[in-house]
């Protein structure tokens, strides 16, 4: 489940990964006209022409903090997901920086050389995004409130176990607000927040 340079000369660059552990592999290939996709019984090509978007967002699991995920829409195709970590066994997910984020890299490069019309977004949606920023923030300054009622009662432990609590809060949700701000990018400068450090 890694980057594979196989026909060279054509110029194909592959990736695959696994969303869950009972599920089939994704698999995609580069070819010099679009991109090749399968999963179990399903496959099928998307010319580079036809892709419509692209959005570029942070998406950490249970399992795997660290992940990141590029999906695809194009005319006459399902919506794919391209995502960094895969299932390797019952309580590990594997981590696919590099592989990922050459894969991703490559994409773009091809998708710009094809000059369709396509919109390159990063971040979560805005109608999700705003709202769950608001949300972020009322429960970040009631935490912060808990705290000092708790030091003003002159209960130092429950100030600790909160406070340690909202530093943790501030660490987890701060970093996904921080990577998923809304916006546009160009496809020759990939957001750097979006893409793992290999």
């Amino acid at each position: 489940m890694s980057i594979d340079r196989a026909n060279a000369g054509e110029g194909a660059v592959a990736y695959a990964y696994r969303p869950s552990l009972l599920g089939a592999a994704w698999q995609f290939k580069l070819t010099g006209e679009g991109i090749d996709w399968a999963t179990g019984r399903k496959a099928g090509h998307i010319p580079f022409r036809a892709v419509r978007r692209l959005r570029m967002s942070y998406r950490p699991a249970s399992m795997q903090s660290h992940r990141f995920m590029t999906e695809l829409w194009a005319e006459g195709a399902p919506k794919l997901k391209i995502l960094s970590s895969s299932w390797k066994s019952m309580v590990e997910q594997e981590r696919l920086d590099k592989p990922y984020a050459a894969f991703v890299a490559e994409l773009h490069r091809r998708i710009a050389l094809a000059a369709p019309p396509a919109r390159f977004e990063q971040g979560s949606h805005p109608l999700l995004y705003w709202p769950g920023l608001i949300a972020f923030a009322g429960v970040a300054l009631g935490l912060a409130l808990l705290v000092v009622r708790a030091l003003q009662a002159d209960s130092k432990g429950g100030a600790a176990f909160i406070g340690g609590f909202l530093v943790l809060f501030l660490w987890q949700s701060g970093n996904y607000f921080r990577r998923n701000r809304p916006g546009l990018y160009r496809p020759e400068a990939l957001p750097a927040e979006l893409m793992p450090k290999g």
